[in-house]
């Protein structure tokens, strides 16, 4: 990946695309929003800089610390962000890269063969939007260093000393006048520098928060590290299912000048995972690079099985869907002048890019399977199944439609709808149970909150074939009630949400063991069949009360147990307070209408969680870890993230 003539990057290398003025004023058009995505987003923006360093071939380490009072440090063993005078700006090349939006080493073809990122922002946006920002550079043996005040600099780039280290350290501090949530989670940046281990082998990615100590003093930390690269992140993706091939695909390789990493297995699952980066973006919206890897996968199989003659009884032509059911999958290109298309810009739209992964998924695959024989046997034996499976799945969804709300067949039985119809408006919860939906359909407002009871816990999509879903009671009834459909022909099976007829969709279950795991079974369906929904900012999850403090007149309600404690307390008012005065809820039928409405149902009182996909290639993990087969992953997660330990004893 190194560039030859990138040794030549000094100030001449950068460039100025245009200024930096309205980032304060509209930020969500340049970070996303001004939530925890986009407060997240402002350290992958940093940490870009040192991975196109890496592309380079001249960083293999880069540390980021979460600080006291949630600042962030992130430090590379790069060149050094140049500091010499840039000719056109007349000041340092330093304060132009942090000052001025779309200037930096990127846009110059021979700085940078490739460059992360999504929009190009850069740091100078980082900048932009932090209170605070300090950068040092250690470079030519000297040291450094330029502050900024919401991204103007406090003073000329000044040279602070002698230094045998080489890189650039960023320390900034987010805006809170800026950012709403201001607190950085350190699973999603564990997530994210995870997965750009996986996506950018031989590169050290530490993640320390400071915030935080164990017993013995030291503060939480993961290195994360990968040799092999994308063969790793696939292991990783399919720990926990059952693996049909004795170790994943596997190529690396350059297609008319496009560098080209694969790796993909097949499981007994039913399900397609297939996560695609192009210069280390997840294009969750896919592109052409999936469209290579697709059609020649089923080219190559299918002539494999043909030449073979595996194919010569089977009744039911083989489609490209078949070819892909159970395979887990990791496609990472890097393109120079990427050109993103779709709804969230995730999308690659770059035509040459599906022929060089064609070719180069059709050699890996011929090789592998002339290789491995009993791999491939096994392969076309599971593409046998699914093709038979499919013709079942087929017929079960044509049965959903001919149920569903838009055929005239009318709305689920145990539906109490709400009166207005328009759907930015309305909002429908799925209740765990009869009982619960019958509190909440007498607590809600019925003007624009509809019931949808659930009758146990629904099927576990992630080990069933896809017919016995859309057989499933109620599956069946979500589908009806929420006015989706899925196509019925092979070449589409999306899910259209023109008629989606709530755009609030509330999990609401108990506070207890089997209401979680009901909350996940939903999740779970969500995840694999109604994605879109989860994309599109529609799923939420209800927040219950844990307990009702209450004495004399006075009432509250409690979510955890240290506000539990404390209300108890204020109540005391020094003295005791009997327990009696504290009910604690394992369910919503434990709650009458007008307490369910007034602390999980009320939109002024209420508190709402939203779900996102922070991480695709993550939620998938989590999902089969949780909904698989596989027993010790499940505990130690349950371990790790449980709340309420004796929520049930």
């Amino acid at each position: 990946m190194t560039n030859e003539s990138s040794k030549d990057y000094g100030a001449q290398s950068i460039q100025v695309l245009e200024g930096l003025e309205a980032v304060r004023k509209r930020p969500a058009m340049y970070i996303g929003d001004v939530g925890p995505k986009g407060l997240h987003h402002l350290v992958y923006e940093v940490v870009d800089n040192s991975i196109d360093e890496a592309l380079a071939g001249h960083c293999n380490n880069i540390e980021v610390r979460i600080l006291e009072g949630n600042s962030i440090s992130v430090k590379d063993n790069g060149r050094g962000i140049p500091v010499a005078m840039h000719e056109k700006e007349k000041r340092s090349a330093l304060e132009v890269v942090m000052t001025v939006l779309h200037a930096g080493g990127k846009f110059d073809k021979d700085s940078y063969k490739v460059s992360g990122g999504l929009h190009g922002v850069g740091v100078s946006c980082v900048n932009a939007l932090s209170s605070h920002m300090t950068v040092e550079v250690h470079r030519d043996g000297k040291k450094y260093m330029q502050e900024y005040s919401i991204g103007k600099p406090l003073y000329d780039v000044k040279e602070i000393g002698e230094s045998d280290y080489r890189g650039t350290i960023v320390t900034f501090t987010p805006d809170t006048s800026i950012f709403y949530a201001p607190e950085y989670k350190y699973e999603t940046l564990s997530n994210r520098l995870r997965e750009l281990s996986y996506l950018n082998k031989g590169i050290k990615l530490a993640l320390i928060d400071e915030r935080e100590k164990d017993e013995n003093g030291n503060f939480k930390s993961d290195t994360y590290y990968s040799e092999i690269g994308l063969k790793e992140f696939v292991e990783y993706l399919d720990n926990t299912r059952e693996k049909l091939t004795s170790e994943p695909i596997y190529g690396e390789t350059e297609k008319t000048g496009i560098p080209i990493e694969i790796a993909f297995q097949y499981n007994t699952g039913y399900s397609e995972n297939l996560h695609s980066y192009v210069n280390n973006i997840n294009t969750i919206e896919g592109g052409t690079h999936i469209a290579g890897f697709r059609r020649a996968l089923t080219r190559t199989l299918k002539s494999y099985a043909e030449k073979e003659g595996l194919l010569k009884n089977l009744k039911f032509e083989i489609s490209g869907d078949d070819f892909r059911e159970g395979l887990t999958g990791v496609i990472s290109v890097k393109v120079q002048e990427p050109q993103f298309e779709g709804q969230t810009k995730t999308k690659l739209g770059n035509n040459e890019v599906m022929g060089a992964v064609d070719q180069a998924v059709g050699e890996f695959l011929e090789n592998y399977l002339e290789e491995h024989p009993r791999d491939a046997k096994t392969i076309v034996n599971k593409v046998i199944l699914a093709a038979t499976a499919r013709h079942a799945a087929r017929k079960a969804r044509e049965m959903v439609q001919r149920k569903g709300a838009m055929s005239g067949m009318g709305l689920p039985g145990k539906l109490a709808d709400c009166s207005w119809t328009e759907p930015d408006k309305c909002e429908i919860y799925l209740v765990e149970g009869d009982s619960a939906g019958g509190t909440a359909k007498q607590g809600r407002d019925r003007n624009f909150q509809a019931i949808l009871p659930l009758r146990g816990k629904i099927l576990n999509v992630e080990k069933a074939l896809e017919h016995k879903i859309y057989e499933n009671e109620e599956i069946k009834n979500i589908f009806t009630a929420l006015g989706v459909k899925i196509g019925t022909t092979e070449d589409d099976k999306e899910l259209d949400i023109s008629n989606l007829r709530y755009h609030k969709i509330i999990i609401m279950t108990d506070a207890d063991v089997d209401g979680s795991h009901i909350r996940t079974l939903i999740l779970t369906l969500f995840f694999r069949y109604f994605k879109k929904l989860i994309e599109n900012h529609y799923i939420y999850i209800a927040t219950p009360p844990l307990y009702q403090v209450k004495k004399g007149n006075n009432v509250a309600y409690a979510w955890e147990d240290a506000q539990r404690d404390a209300l108890i307390r204020e109540f005391a008012g020094g003295a005791s307070l009997d327990t009696v005065g504290v009910q604690r809820y394992k369910g919503l039928g434990e709650m009458n209408s007008e307490q369910l409405w007034e602390t999980t149902m009320d939109p002024a009182r209420r508190t709402l969680k939203v779900v996102t996909l922070e991480s695709a290639a993550e939620a998938d993990h989590t999902f089969s870890m949780l909904m698989g087969d596989e027993v010790p992953p499940r505990r130690e997660f349950i371990e790790r993230n449980a709340r309420y330990a004796n929520i049930d004893a």
